[in-house]
C-alpha cells in the first residue's frame, strides 16, 4: 500500500538537518512512497500552506549540506516554548487548522525534526489528531530519551577548533581569552569543547560560578608561568546567586523564547578588573550551527531518517528516534520532552575536569 508522508524541521537550524531530509526521502522511496516537505516549519501546515515535493533522485546533493532546505522557524503562531524554557499550550484552533491542512494534503504521518521545543509542539498535534514521530535535533544535547542529539558533535567540533586557534594569540600577548559558546540552559558544548580544547577555566550553568575562584586559577597559572588563560563559557553560565544573562529582547517578546547572550563580555570585564591582565572576548555565537556536518552528525541522521521511515511503517506514532549505542530505538516523545538533560556536576566529565586541574569556577 502506497503512503505519503510529510516532514519538517522546526526550531534552530543545525548541522545535519539536510541529511536528516536525505535519510527520510530515500528510505520512503525504497517502499514506494512519496514524501512532501512542510516549509518553515510547522507554520507550513496553516494557510497559505507551504510544501514542497521532494524527489528522491534530488537528494544525493544533500547529505553534506547545511542548514534546511525545507528552512524552520522557532517563533510564530506554533512557539510553545517562552521566557526561560516555560510551557505554552498551543491554541486550539491553530492545532484545528494544521489537522486539516494535514488531512487536506493526503498525509499518513509526519516526522517532526527538532528539539525541545518543536517535539513539543508535535506531542500537542498528536494529542490534535496528526499521527506523528520525531527525530532529535539540538545542537543543546539536552533532550532526554537518546544518548546524543545530532548536530552537538558539529557545534563541538567547531568550538574546539576555536579555542585550538585562540591559544597562540593568547600565548603570544599573554592574554585571557573568554570564549562564549552556545547550549542555552545546559553546558554540554562547553564542557567537551572546553576539555577537548585545553580550557583551563570552563563555566556551565550547571555550576554557578564565583569570580573568586577563576581569578585564584588565574593567578595560580601566572605562579607557574603560564602567562595566558583559555575560558570556554556557556551562553547560560551565570554567577552564584544571579540570574541568567540575557541579549535584548527579540522579535516576539513574551512569545518567544528568552535569548540568551552576553555573559563572556560581563566576565572578561570583571577578571580584567580583577587581575589586570588584558581579557578579550569572542562569541562563537550562530558560526557553532553552520557548516558542513561531521562524519558523526552525517552517519548518526542518516540512521534516524531511516528508523523515522520505520516507526512509521510499524505505525508507532508519538514516538522518537533514539541512540542507544550500538543501535538505534524508539522512545516515547513524551519521555524526551519536558525534562532538560544537564550536564551531571558529580558525573565523569566534570571529574574527568577536575582531575586535569581544570576550574569549574567554584
Amino acid at each position: 500500500m502506497k503512503q505519503r508522508i510529510g516532514i519538517l524541521t522546526g526550531g534552530g537550524d543545525c548541522p545535519g538537518l539536510n541529511a536528516v531530509i536525505y535519510a527520510v526521502v530515500k528510505a520512503a522511496a525504497k517502499r514506494g512512497w512519496t514524501t512532501l516537505g512542510i516549509l518553515g516549519g510547522f507554520e507550513g501546515l496553516l494557510a497559505p500552506v507551504q510544501t514542497r515535493r521532494l524527489d528522491y533522485r534530488e537528494m544525493d546533493g544533500l547529505l553534506h549540506l547545511g542548514g534546511t532546505v525545507l528552512s524552520t522557524s522557532n517563533s510564530g503562531r506554533f512557539a510553545a516554548k517562552v521566557g526561560h524554557g516555560e510551557a505554552k499550550r498551543i491554541d486550539p484552533a491553530i492545532l484545528a487548522e494544521a489537522k486539516r491542512n494535514f488531512d487536506e494534503l493526503g498525509l499518513g504521518a509526519l516526522i517532526v525534526v527538532g528539539g525541545d521545543g518543536s517535539l513539543s509542539i508535535a506531542l500537542q498535534c498528536l494529542e490534535a489528531g496528526i499521527p506523528v514521530v520525531g527525530v532529535p535535533k539540538t545542537i543543546d544535547n539536552d533532550l532526554g530519551g537518546t544518548v546524543v542529539t545530532f548536530g552537538f558533535d558539529t557545534a563541538v567540533s567547531f568550538a574546539t577548533d576555536a579555542l585550538d586557534r585562540l591559544r597562540p594569540t593568547a600565548m603570544s600577548h599573554n592574554r585571557v581569552m573568554v570564549v562564549e559558546m552556545m547550549g542555552r540552559y545546559a553546558g554540554w558544548i562547553a564542557a567537551h569543547a572546553g576539555i577537548a580544547g585545553g580550557a583551563s577555566v570552563i563555566l556551565i550553568p550547571e555550576i554557578p560560578f564565583s569570580y573568586a575562584g577563576i581569578v585564584r586559577k588565574i593567578k595560580a597559572r601566572e605562579a607557574e608561568g603560564k602567562h595566558f588563560t583559555l575560558i570556554a563559557v556557556a551562553e547560560g553560565a551565570r554567577e552564584k546567586h544571579k540570574d541568567f544573562v540575557t541579549a535584548a529582547a527579540p522579535v516576539g517578546g513574551a512569545f518567544r523564547e528568552a535569548r540568551l547572550g552576553g555573559i563572556a563580555s560581563q566576565v572578561a570585564a570583571e577578571i580584567q578588573q580583577r587581575t589586570g591582565k588584558e581579557t578579550r572576548v569572542v562569541v562563537l555565537g550562530h558560526l557553532q550551527r553552520g557548516g558542513i556536518p561531521t562524519t558523526f552528525d552525517r552517519l548518526i541522521c542518516t540512521r534516524f531518517g531511516a528508523r523515522a521511515v520505520g516507526l512509521i511503517a510499524e505505525k508507532k506514532f508519538g514516538r522518537m528516534v533514539a541512540l542507544r549505542p550500538p543501535d538505534t530505538a524508539d522512545v516515547p516523545i513524551a519521555e524526551a520532552v519536558g525534562t532538560l538533560r544537564t550536564v551531571p556536576v558529580d558525573g565523569d566529565l566534570v571529574t574527568t575536569g577536575k582531575a586535569l586541574g581544570i576550574c569549574w569556577g567554584e
